[in-house]
C-alpha cells in the first residue's frame, strides 16, 4: 500500500508551504485522483517526512506495477510532475506572493520564487546534486567546470518513441509561456509544477522563470512571451538593462543570434541570468580606451581568453548608444589578416554575446565579439573548439561557457573514471575504443606528475579545466598573442 507515501507527500507540501494545512484533505483526494485510487486509510499526516525523492519513488513504482505508466524515465518524469502539479498553487497565487515580497525587496521575491521552484520539484534537486562540479585555476582566474548529469539520459526505446510521436505545435518550444501547467508528452516535458512571473522589459510582456537544470546559483531564464527569434540589437541592450534595474542583484546575458556561436534555442528570444559571479565578471580590464563623444562611459578590453569589451557608466543612455555603435561597427567589420570576415557569400558572421550587471551603482555591459565562419579545416567553426579538443568539448560555446563555466557532456563521468584506472594500470589507452580519443591528451601531461591512486582524479580534473581554458581561447576572435592584441586594437580604432 502507498497510503503512507500519499500522506507524506501532502505533509511535504504543507511543510514547504505549497498548500495550507487546511487544504490537506483536498490534497489527499487530488492525489488519489491522479493515482487512480478510490480510498486511503484514515489517519493524521506524519509529523516528519523523508526527502521528496524518497516519497515519490514508491509512488512511481506502484504506478508502474499497476500499469498506470511505463517503466521508463520519460513516463516516470511525466507522472511525478503530474503528482506535484496537483499540489502546486495556481499562477495567480504565486505571482501575487512574488510581487508582495518584491515590495519588500527584489531579493525577497527571488528568494521565495527560487525556493518555490525547487520545492515543487520543477528543479529536481536530487538530479542537480549528481552533476560533477569543480574549479580549476588558470591564467584567467578560477574557471567553473561541470559535467552535466541532471538532464536524464533517455534509452534507445524512449528516443525511438519520441521520434514516432506526433510533432505537435503546442507549445511551439520549451520557452513559450504555454508550457506553464502543460501535461507534457513523450517528446515534450511535463510542466504542471512550473510557474512564470510576468515582467515588463523594454515595454513588452516577458516572463521570468528558473532553469530546471540550474547550472549555477539561481540560474534564471527571461523570455519574450511572443515566439520570435533571438536578435542582438539596440533593443536587446535596453532589455538587458531593464532586467538588471528590476533585479539589481542578478546579472543577465544573451546568447548570440547566429548559429554555432549562439545557444541551443535561436527561435525564441530569451536571456539567462542569475545570482552568481563568473570568472569573466571578476576578470579585470587590462587595456582601457576612450571613445570621443562618450566621456561618461569607461571602456576597456578585459583580460579574458575571448574578445571582450567592457563598458561601465552611470549614464544608461550613453552606455546603450556606445554599445549599439560597437555592435554596428562589428557587424560590418572585416580584417583579413586576423581572418575576420563580416560575411561570405551574403552570410553574416559577426555578432555579439552581451552580458549586463550592476556594479557599485553603475551599469556594466560586457560585449563579447563573436564570429561563426567555417572552413574545410574547421567545419564546426574557426572560432569554436578545434578538433583536438573535441574529446572534452565539441558542443557550441554559448553564453554560460563564454562567462567561464564549462558545461561538459555526461559521457565524461565514466570516461574520466575509466581513464584514471587505465593510467594507474599502465594500460594502452590507444587500444581502448572509448578512451583512445583521450590518448594524445594524456600523453601531453602524464610526465608532469607522479600519478597515484590518491591524486589521479584531481589531476584529471585539473587538466580538464586547462582544456576548457583552451576551448575559450579557440573561441576568441582576437588571440591573446601580440598579433591578436594588435588586431583587437585595429578594431577598437574603428569605433
Amino acid at each position: 500500500m502507498i497510503d503512507l507515501q500519499i500522506k507524506q507527500l501532502v505533509a511535504y507540501a504543507v511543510k514547504s508551504e505549497l498548500i495550507d494545512a487546511l487544504d490537506a484533505r483536498w490534497a489527499v483526494n487530488r492525489l488519489l485522483e491522479v493515482l487512480s485510487l478510490d480510498a486511503i486509510e484514515d489517519g493524521p499526516l506524519p509529523e516528519t517526512v523523508p526527502s521528496l525523492e524518497e516519497i515519490l519513488a514508491p509512488l512511481l513504482d506502484d504506478a508502474v506495477k499497476r500499469g498506470l505508466i511505463a517503466d521508463s524515465t520519460t513516463s516516470r518524469d511525466l507522472f511525478d510532475t503530474k503528482l506535484m502539479g496537483a499540489l502546486t498553487p495556481p499562477p495567480s497565487a504565486v505571482i501575487k506572493k512574488f510581487y508582495d515580497l518584491y515590495k519588500e525587496s527584489p531579493e525577497a521575491a527571488t528568494d521565495f520564487f527560487y525556493r518555490f521552484s525547487r520545492d515543487t520539484d520543477y528543479i529536481r534537486r536530487y538530479r542537480v546534486k549528481k552533476d560533477l562540479k569543480w574549479k580549476t585555476e588558470t591564467p584567467y582566474g578560477e574557471l567553473d567546470i561541470t559535467v552535466n548529469l541532471s538532464k536524464p539520459e533517455k534509452s534507445p526505446e524512449e528516443i525511438a518513441a519520441a521520434k514516432k510521436a506526433k510533432q505537435g505545435g503546442y507549445p511551439k518550444c520549451l520557452l513559450c509561456p504555454e508550457n506553464e501547467g502543460y501535461a507534457g508528452r513523450v517528446n515534450h516535458p511535463a510542466r504542471q509544477n512550473h510557474r512564470v512571473i510576468p515582467i515588463t522589459v523594454d515595454g513588452c510582456d516577458w516572463g521570468f522563470q528558473y532553469s530546471p537544470y540550474v547550472y549555477y546559483n539561481e540560474h534564471c531564464i527571461v523570455f519574450n512571451t511572443q515566439h520570435i527569434p533571438m536578435k542582438i540589437d539596440r533593443g536587446a541592450f535596453n532589455k538587458l538593462l531593464d532586467f538588471i534595474e528590476l533585479f539589481p542583484h542578478y546579472f543577465v546575458g544573451s546568447n548570440a543570434d547566429l548559429p554555432i556561436v549562439g545557444g541551443s534555442i535561436l527561435t525564441h528570444e530569451h536571456f539567462q541570468g542569475g545570482r552568481y559571479e563568473f570568472a569573466m565578471a571578476k576578470a579585470p580590464v587590462e587595456t582601457p580606451f576612450t571613445v570621443p563623444g562618450f566621456d561618461a562611459v569607461d571602456c576597456g578590453v578585459v583580460r579574458w581568453p575571448m574578445s571582450v569589451i567592457r563598458l561601465t557608466s552611470a549614464d544608461r543612455a550613453q552606455l546603450v548608444d556606445l554599445a549599439d555603435r560597437i555592435l554596428g561597427k562589428w557587424r560590418s567589420y572585416t580584417d583579413e589578416a586576423a581572418f575576420v570576415f563580416s560575411e561570405t557569400d551574403g552570410e553574416p558572421h559577426n555578432t555579439i554575446t552581451p552580458i549586463a550587471r550592476m556594479r557599485n551603482g553603475k551599469y556594466e555591459l560586457d560585449l563579447v565579439l563573436r564570429n561563426n565562419i567555417t572552413t574545410e579545416e574547421h567545419p564546426l567553426g574557426v572560432f569554436h573548439p578545434h578538433a583536438e579538443l573535441h574529446h572534452i568539448k565539441k558542443e557550441n560555446i554559448g553564453l554560460i561557457e563564454v562567462m567561464g563555466l564549462a558545461v561538459l557532456p555526461a559521457r565524461l563521468k565514466t570516461e574520466l573514471a575509466a581513464l584514471g584506472e587505465a593510467i594507474l594500470a599502465g594500460a594502452d589507452i590507444t587500444a581502448d575504443p572509448v578512451l583512445a580519443k583521450h590518448a594524445d591528451w594524456v600523453a601531453s601531461f602524464r610526465g608532469n606528475y607522479k600519478i597515484t591512486p590518491d591524486n589521479v582524479d584531481e589531476i584529471l580534473k585539473k587538466e580538464v579545466g586547462k582544456v576548457f581554458a583552451e576551448v575559450l581561447e579557440h573561441a576568441g576572435v582576437f588571440k591573446r598573442d601580440a598579433g591578436g592584441k594588435a588586431a583587437f586594437a585595429r578594431f577598437i580604432a574603428t569605433i
